[in-house]
């Protein structure tokens, strides 16, 4: 159920989450993210960024995304304070793993996972930084809750204050031999790959909120049913994305291939699988996962919608 409400920057609100019944809630620890049911149907993935040591309530924050898939619009506008959510268990696949030096990246809403892992650090005495980058101060959350856990290990940086930020200055903070922890949209998290080998760190942890680029795709065709419409996935693109263009109903969440919402079935046709969800018998047994799995250039694939 929705206890909380507000919103904490410029298009972000924050949601608090409870048990109706005031019972104690799973347990998860920094990284973790929740799947979350809305009224609508949607089911979206959200990163906890409140405390893991409260287990009874779930912060997460969302930063609406007008021209997105319908979820962030759907908890600005029509849920509210009262409104029953269904919720999966908290899986994590962005664990912190506490290196004694850690630098963290945050770049706008991507400060959600990292939240709970600065807060643990501290807690643990580890050499800490964190880096918030965004738009604009106003469109930063948390900026005071940031600063309170150590204003000296937190930097907030903006473009329209600081520039654009450097991808390897940004690295350079690290301590030598640190692990890095990046979140935030995907030019900013392609820039961190590409400038990581020439910085001091050792080791590179991070999570995207959005679709990976697609790499080394070729063009195939799908096909919507035994007898449906037939539609060409161009090399750069998702065959999720390209169905969901005749046929918007269709479930999505992560497109990132694990959580599963967009699994499906193919009748027909040799598929390349690239989720890191379905098992070996799954696979065998004709599950597919549209949003990141493609097929031989010229293959057609026909599934089971």
């Amino acid at each position: 159920m929705v206890t909380g409400h507000r919103t904490v920057a410029e298009d972000v609100v924050a949601v608090h989450l409870a048990e109706p019944s005031g019972g104690p809630l799973p347990s998860w620890q920094p990284g973790a993210r929740l799947l979350l049911t809305l009224p609508s149907g949607r089911q979206r993935h959200y990163s906890l960024c409140g405390d893991p040591a409260d287990r009874h309530r779930y912060r997460i924050a969302v930063r609406r995304a007008a021209d997105g898939g319908g979820g962030s619009v759907e908890l600005h506008d029509e849920v509210a304070v009262g409104s029953r959510l269904s919720a999966a268990r908290p899986r994590n696949g962005f664990a912190f793993c506490a290196e004694p030096a850690v630098l963290l990246l945050a770049g706008g809403i991507g400060i959600t996972p990292l939240l709970p892992m600065a807060r643990q650090a501290r807690s643990l005495g580890l050499d800490w930084r964190l880096v918030h980058t965004g738009r604009t101060a106003a469109a930063l959350p948390f900026t005071e809750e940031l600063r309170a856990l150590d204003p000296a290990r937190v930097e907030i940086r903006t473009d329209d204050r600081d520039g654009v930020p450097d991808a390897a200055e940004l690295l350079a903070r690290a301590p030598r031999g640190a692990a890095v922890y990046c979140c935030g949209p995907a030019p900013m998290l392609a820039a961190v790959q590409r400038a990581f080998d020439a910085s001091p760190a050792r080791a590179l942890h991070f999570e995207r909120f959005g679709a990976a680029p697609v790499s080394g795709g070729h063009p195939f065709t799908v096909r919507l049913g035994a007898g449906g419409p037939e539609l060409a996935v161009p090399a750069d693109r998702s065959a999720l994305d390209v169905a969901r263009e005749l046929r918007p109903d269709l479930p999505y969440s992560c497109k990132q291939g694990f959580c599963g919402t967009c699994r499906v079935r193919v009748l027909d046709g040799t598929p390349e699988h690239r989720d890191r969800r379905l098992t070996p018998a799954e696979r065998a047994g004709g599950a597919l996962l549209p949003c990141v799995s493609r097929a031989a250039e010229g293959e057609t694939l026909v599934l089971d919608l």
